[in-house]
């Protein structure tokens, strides 16, 4: 008796394949331009982000390119190269996970930390500061701010979940959404952000902190949203902030 992998399939890599399929069918030719993400997203019944992340999925395989303030077309297949699979987590899933479990540890933070690691979060900020002056993205800063805030829990599971979640990151969606939005604006935008953070902390104000570190992984989803649709749509429309209704 053969067993089959039962593991669900995330609802980006089934739009993926419906995507690839219509392109193996000839209904996108090599070259052609794919329907803007809203329509693609009305068309399947989905959200944006789900179609975006399967976008980037195929982009990542070769089979799409992302031309910036042009569109997303189609791209001839290499037969010399075989087809990247991705089985990453989606990135706005990813943000979503932390959104909700990283502003529950900044509130509880404002509670318990001491002087010694709330020091060690301004370090953090400094090392972030420092990185993105030197044109650097400040990944190691943005790392070492979060997993202090998660050391603050005295929790070894949260801290893992958070780390775990963090270095999600550099999963192909990601590290290739990333390639297209981020840059000097957006990290001066989430310094500023991490900030707000550490000054309710310092205050000791929980519901301060877990709003602060819940905007801030807001604006990071939103700053993905709506860098898409300027650049490939022509049109600065933001996806909505939750998950698929189908």
């Amino acid at each position: 008796m053969s067993v089959k992998n039962l593991e669900p399939r995330r609802l980006y890599r089934k739009i993926a394949d419906q995507l690839r399929k219509l392109i193996d069918a000839g209904e996108f030719a090599v070259g052609a331009h794919l329907p803007p993400e809203r329509d693609l997203a009305a068309q399947l019944g989905v959200s944006r982000s789900s179609v975006r992340e399967a976008l980037i999925a195929l982009e990542v395989e070769g089979l799409v390119e992302v031309r910036m303030g042009s569109g997303i077309y189609v791209r001839p297949r290499d037969p010399a190269s075989a087809v990247r699979s991705v089985l990453a987590e989606g990135p706005f899933d990813v943000i979503r996970a932390r959104l909700l479990i990283e502003g529950e540890l900044a509130a509880h933070a404002a509670q318990c930390m001491n002087a010694g690691q709330l020091a060690g979060l301004r370090l953090a900020m400094r090392v972030m500061e420092d990185e993105t002056r030197r044109g650097v993205m400040p990944t190691r800063g943005d790392r070492m701010f979060h997993l202090r805030l998660a050391e603050a829990s005295d929790n070894a599971v949260l801290l893992r979940l958070v780390t775990e979640l963090f270095d999600e990151r550099d999963n192909p969606l990601f590290a290739k959404l990333g390639s297209h939005f981020e840059g000097e604006p957006s990290w001066a935008l989430a310094i500023i952000e991490h900030n707000a953070v550490v000054d309710a902390i310092a205050r000791h104000a929980p519901a301060e902190a877990r709003a602060a570190m819940q905007r801030h992984l807001q604006c990071s989803q939103d700053r993905f949203a709506a860098g898409w649709g300027s650049a490939a749509e022509g049109a600065p429309e933001a996806l909505a902030p939750h998950g698929d209704q189908a």
